[in-house]
C-alpha cells in the first residue's frame, strides 16, 4: 500500500511539473504589467491580438523580441492616456500596418487574400466538370489496308 502512495505521489509530482513547463510562458516583464488590474486585462487582451513583427506567428504578449516589447509598452501607454481598445489597436495598425493584427479584417484591400481558397477550389471544380464533359474517345480506329496486310503476314508466319 504504501508503494501505491509512493508511486502516485510521484506521479502527480510529475504530472504538476510536466503542466507547470507547458502552460504558456507569456513575455510580459514585470516592469511592463499595469497596476490597475482591469487595465493590465485590457492591455493583455490587446496584446493578444497583435503579432509580433520579428517572429510573425507569435502575439506580442507571447514574444520576447525588443519590438514586441516595444509595442506591449505602447499598448500600456495609450491605455493609461485614456485610449479605447480600438483606439490602441487603430493606433498601432496605422503606424505598422494591418499585418499587425493576428485576425485580419476583411476588406477590400484584402479580399483576394480571404477569397483566394474559395476561388482556387471553384476554378479547379470548373476545370474537372469541363474535362470530363470533352468528347469521349473514340475508340480504336479501323487498321489501314497496308496494316491489315502486315497482320494478314504475321498470322500466316505464326501458322
Amino acid at each position: 500500500m504504501d508503494k501505491l502512495q509512493t508511486a502516485g505521489s510521484l506521479s502527480a509530482l510529475v504530472l504538476a511539473i510536466v503542466l507547470a513547463v507547458a502552460a504558456p510562458a507569456f513575455a510580459v516583464q514585470p516592469d511592463e504589467v499595469l497596476a490597475d488590474p482591469a487595465l493590465e486585462a485590457r492591455a493583455r487582451a490587446i496584446s493578444a491580438e497583435l503579432r509580433c513583427l520579428v517572429c510573425q506567428n507569435q502575439s506580442i504578449d507571447d514574444s520576447d523580441a525588443d519590438l514586441a516589447r516595444d509595442l506591449r509598452v505602447l499598448v500600456r501607454e495609450r491605455l493609461l492616456a485614456g485610449d479605447t481598445d480600438q483606439e490602441v489597436i487603430d493606433y498601432i495598425v496605422a503606424r505598422y500596418g494591418e499585418f499587425v493584427l493576428l485576425r485580419p479584417t476583411f476588406g477590400t484591400r484584402n479580399a483576394l487574400l480571404w477569397g483566394a481558397p474559395l476561388l482556387i477550389l471553384l476554378g479547379g471544380g470548373v476545370y474537372l466538370l469541363l474535362r470530363g464533359r470533352g468528347a469521349a474517345p473514340a475508340g480504336p480506329r479501323p487498321l489501314s489496308p497496308e496494316e491489315a496486310e502486315k497482320v494478314a503476314a504475321l498470322l500466316r508466319k505464326g501458322e
